[in-house]
């Protein structure tokens, strides 16, 4: 079972809803950023793999499980949730910098926030699955790169040109027929069954406005960001969403960087904890020699 939640409030009055797996414990403080259309509960099975080796910190972003939910996109903009990222730090670990783990959208605003000079020194480390800069892609199509492999992440990202839809989205979840789809998706995705129970229409309708505020402002004019932060980048094989040049080909912005390329579908930790919390354990223990 999960911690209760804490609430704590972020810059523009939103609450931000916190789960402290080892609060008060010395143990390193590993922060884990869940992405679209999950909450806070993707990472149950990986904190208890980790457990006993770091205090795992959880929340769930804006719109997501019990958190607030704003209604304007405005305040979705990455800049408002490193905001909430930097509310949770000053609540759990306001004096030492803490280990990083992102999934999905959870990687896309976790890179923000490397590549931020307002979280210079708070962060450890960095482990991305699944989930690239939105300015570093937007670079990335920029670049002279083979048909395929630019043509191949179009194909994977048609989703996204979905969600930018008026009207549509929002109503396929609340119907449920979207739900039908992307379920099957992400069973033949990943190769396992979907298990979606923990998420709310509101994981759903709410997390849209993550793309619709961010996504193409981003790729249509990419900021040159960096980061000195040592960034394990793991690309599952069978990700059906993001391909491998996205996420690793990142060394020009992130020079200590490490890529592991891995067996599996896009949602590793929920459809296997261990690997991820292997991953993290060699990636922070690699740093500490």
């Amino acid at each position: 079972m999960p911690p209760s939640a804490q609430a704590i409030t972020s810059t523009d009055g939103t609450r931000i809803a916190l789960y402290d797996y080892a609060a008060g414990s010395d143990l390193p403080v590993l922060v884990a950023v869940h992405g679209y259309p999950d909450n806070a509960r993707l990472w149950e099975p990986v904190a208890a793999e980790l457990a006993g080796q770091f205090r795992v910190v959880t929340y769930d972003v804006r719109g997501a499980g019990e958190s607030g939910q704003p209604r304007e996109k405005s305040a979705y903009h990455l800049d408002r949730l490193e905001d909430d990222f930097l509310a949770v730090l000053d609540a759990v670990s306001p004096d030492r910098p803490v280990h990083l783990l992102a999934h999905d959208w959870g990687s896309i605003q976790s890179w923000h926030f490397v590549t931020s000079e307002r979280s210079l020194g708070r962060i450890s480390s960095f482990v991305s699955i699944s989930g690239p800069s939105l300015d570093h892609a937007g670079f990335f199509f920029r670049e002279r790169r083979p048909v395929r492999e630019s043509l191949g992440q179009l194909l994977h990202s048609w989703y996204i040109f979905y969600f930018h839809l008026p009207w549509l989205p929002e109503n396929g979840w609340r119907r449920g027929w979207a739900h039908r789809i992307f379920s099957r998706l992400e069973q033949s995705a990943d190769g396992l069954p979907s298990e979606t129970g923990e998420r709310s229409l509101g994981d759903y309708v709410n997390g849209l406005n993550l793309y619709r505020a961010n996504v193409i402002p981003r790729l249509l004019h990419p900021a040159e960001r960096q980061t000195d932060v040592p960034v394990l980048a793991v690309s599952p094989d069978g990700d059906a969403f993001v391909t491998t040049p996205l996420q690793t080909d990142v060394e020009r912005w992130a020079p200590n960087l490490t890529v592991r390329v891995v067996r599996g579908g896009h949602w590793m930790p929920r459809n296997d904890p261990g690997l991820v919390a292997r991953l993290v354990l060699e990636h922070t223990r690699e740093l500490a020699r």
